[in-house]
């Protein structure tokens, strides 16, 4: 019986962390691809290419949004903290959090359709 109530127990703790943790990632908002094509126009376009056409980056060490895009098994947390890394190659520009959802939805929406 103690085994049981024991198991019920750690059952209950399990399902309790994944409620939360599953809650907590539905309250993070997804970004807008549009405002991010906005401000990836305004803070990335000197270095990179951000718009889906054929082209090359300003800077031939920074590869072109579609580029990043089509990585695989890129995701919206690699790309995130790849944004908040500083890079030997890349200036130290400080995005606010929200800024960074919407580049990195903009990103993302890159990967759709060839």
């Amino acid at each position: 019986m103690r085994g049981l109530i024991g198991t019920a127990t750690g059952m209950v703790v399990v399902l309790a962390t994944m409620t939360a943790a599953t809650g907590s990632a539905q309250a993070q908002q997804p970004g807008s691809a549009q405002r991010g094509l906005k401000l990836a126009r305004e803070i990335c376009s000197q270095c990179h290419l951000v718009d889906k056409v054929a082209g090359r980056s300003t800077n031939p060490d920074a590869p072109p949004f579609e580029t990043i895009a089509k990585t695989p098994g890129l995701t919206s947390a690699a790309l995130t903290v790849a944004l908040r890394t500083s890079h030997r190659t890349m200036p130290n520009i400080v995005i606010k959090e929200d800024d960074t959802r919407d580049i990195v939805a903009y990103i993302l929406s890159l990967k759709d359709g060839d």
